[in-house]
C-alpha cells in the first residue's frame, strides 16, 4: 500500500512498479489537491481516502486491504523487478514476520551530488548491517498475522516507521532483501545530502532516548527535512 498527499508526479511510476499478478496495489490519498487519486486509479491501484498522516493513512489501508501480506511503499519509492517472489521466498521461513528491500536512491540528472547520496546509501547499508534496523523508504513488508499481534500501524505524529520495525522485531526476524527499493534523491537534492542526513541521525538519535514525540516532529518537520535516513 502507498500513502500519498500531493504525488501525482510520481504516483503513476509507484504504482506501475507494484503491479503484479494477484498483487493488490493501493494508494491511500490524504486529500490530495492534485490529481493523484485519479493518476493511481489509472495506473492500475485502488483508491481509498484517508486523513492525511502517514501513520494514519496506513493504518487505513492495513484496514481496508484483503492480503495476509502487506508491503508499505514510499509515494516516492519503486519496488524492484521480482519483487513479489524476493517477498514470497523471505517468507518461506515462518520465522520471517516480515523485511525491508535495500536502499538505493533514483540517479539522473546532475552527478554533483553523486558522492554525497552514494555516501547517504553507505550509511543505510551500514545502519542495517549492525542493527538491522530498515526504515519506511525501504519498503517494508509484513506478514498482517504478525502487524496484528504488533498492535497495528503505530499511531504516532512521526518515525511511525521505526515504532513499527521496533515492534515487529519482538515478533520475530526480519529478513533484510538485497534487491533495492529506488527512492527519489529530490528532497536530498534540494537541501544538501549530508546536511539532510545529519539531521535526520539528530532524529533517530532523539527517538532512541525517547524524546517528545511532537516535539522532535516540530523541529523536524519545521526544517522542512527529508523522511529519516
Amino acid at each position: 500500500m502507498i500513502p500519498a498527499w500531493n504525488e501525482a508526479e510520481r504516483i503513476e511510476a509507484t504504482v506501475r512498479s507494484a503491479v503484479a499478478t494477484d498483487v493488490e496495489v493501493m494508494v491511500v490519498d490524504g486529500g490530495s489537491g492534485d490529481a493523484t487519486a485519479s493518476r493511481a486509479a489509472g495506473a492500475g491501484a485502488r483508491v481509498v481516502t484517508s486523513e492525511r498522516g502517514r501513520a494514519v493513512q496506513l493504518a487505513r489501508g492495513a484496514s481496508a486491504a484483503r492480503g495476509d501480506v502487506l508491503v508499505f511503499l514510499h509515494a516516492d519509492t519503486a519496488l524492484p523487478v521480482g519483487w513479489p517472489e524476493a517477498v514470497a521466498t523471505a517468507l518461506a521461513d515462518p520465522a520471517v514476520v516480515g523485511g525491508a528491500f535495500a536502499f538505493r536512491f533514483e540517479r539522473g540528472g546532475s552527478t554533483r551530488l553523486g558522492f554525497a547520496l552514494a555516501l547517504v546509501e553507505w550509511g543505510a547499508r551500514l545502519r542495517v548491517a549492525l542493527f538491522g534496523f530498515p526504515y519506511g523508504d525501504q519498503a517494508l513488508f509484513v506478514r498482517r498475522g504478525a502487524l496484528d499481534a504488533a498492535g497495528g500501524v503505530p499511531q504516532t505524529p512521526f518515525m511511525e516507521d521505526l515504532d513499527l520495525v521496533a515492534a515487529l522485531r519482538r515478533q520475530g526476524r526480519l529478513a533484510l532483501l538485497a534487491l533495492p527499493a529506488v527512492t527519489s534523491a529530490r528532497r536530498y537534492r534540494a537541501r544538501g545530502p549530508l546536511r539532510a542526513m545529519l539531521r535526520n541521525w539528530a532524529a533517530v538519535l532523539a527517538w532512541w532516548l525517547g524524546l517528545d514525540r511532537a516535539r522532535v516532529a516540530a523541529w523536524y518537520h519545521g526544517a522542512g527535512a527529508p523522511g529519516p535516513r
